[in-house]
């Protein structure tokens, strides 16, 4: 694993950043939790890669707030096309 971001997706609506933050913290050092609202996924960044993969390996596919959630390592985010384009 190159980075030390992952995606975690199939979140519960109901599962909060704390109980992110803690069911990681037992794989090692987060460094930042954040859930997309209302979207059921978000991302944790941990302080290095090899605990970043360990985590993965440890908590892809485990039951979290009565869901499966998936754990992989983030892929960085698309360029999205300037804001400034009009249409005639």
């Amino acid at each position: 694993m190159q980075g030390s971001k992952l995606f975690v997706g199939n979140l519960s609506y109901s599962t909060d950043e704390d109980e992110l933050h803690e069911l990681f913290a037992e794989h090692g050092m987060v460094k930042s939790v954040n859930i997309i609202p209302n979207k059921g996924f978000g991302f944790v960044e941990m302080s290095s890669p090899a605990e970043s993969e360990a985590a993965k390996e440890a908590l892809n596919l485990t039951s979290v707030g009565g869901r499966n959630i998936n754990v992989s390592e983030a892929r960085p985010p698309k360029e999205r096309p300037s804001s400034n384009f009009r249409r005639y």
